[in-house]
């Protein structure tokens, strides 16, 4: 997994520490062409990651100084070879702690996005070392994730459908309160 370099830096003077850094997700969505069958759903598109084998959302780390959708556009090129457009904020939330397989700790406050493509035309790919795969998904046939990451997704097209009445997210939480 590539490690940022400022993110090396912090760590040479705190060791495994939890560190609480600024996240994205991106929620890249295409709709339903026109002309498909009645029961097709819109897509989102997934890379499968590297360390875990998991499909995920495209998701990264904001970089110092870097508005958070500049990350999340810079991630969906470096992770897909793919040009998008952020089209809607779904929400912000904590997220972790998370241990990673050497021992390093991180929380995340997570700024999550709808973005479309920028461009029909371009297929995406695996554009680096931290996935295996990248590839479409029908919302209604996404592929074993975490909780998290559906939830994303179904805001993503409930935003698509009504954006009139879809309010942002604050906070993710593995169950709702009871």
């Amino acid at each position: 997994m590539a490690i940022p370099e400022f993110i090396k830096a912090l760590r040479a003077k705190v060791g495994p520490e939890k560190l609480w850094l600024p996240g994205v997700t991106v929620i890249v969505v295409r709709d339903v062409p026109e002309g498909a069958p009645i029961w097709t759903t819109p897509a989102v598109l997934l890379v499968k990651r590297a360390d875990t084998g998991e499909w995920t959302p495209v998701t990264g780390i904001v970089d110092p100084d870097e508005q958070p959708h500049d990350a999340a556009v810079r991630e969906v090129k470096e992770e897909t070879g793919l040009d998008v457009r952020i089209e809607a904020l779904l929400g912000v939330g904590a997220v972790g702690p998370v241990t990673y397989p050497n021992g390093d700790v991180s929380s995340y406050v997570d700024t999550c996005y709808r973005a479309v493509l920028a461009s029909e035309r371009d297929l995406p790919r695996v554009g680096d070392d931290e996935n295996t795969e990248v590839g479409w998904f029908e919302v209604m046939q996404l592929p074993k994730m975490d909780p998290r990451f559906r939830l994303n997704c179904a805001d993503a097209v409930a935003q698509l459908r009504r954006p009139e009445v879809f309010r942002p997210r604050m906070g993710y939480h593995k169950r709702p309160p009871r």
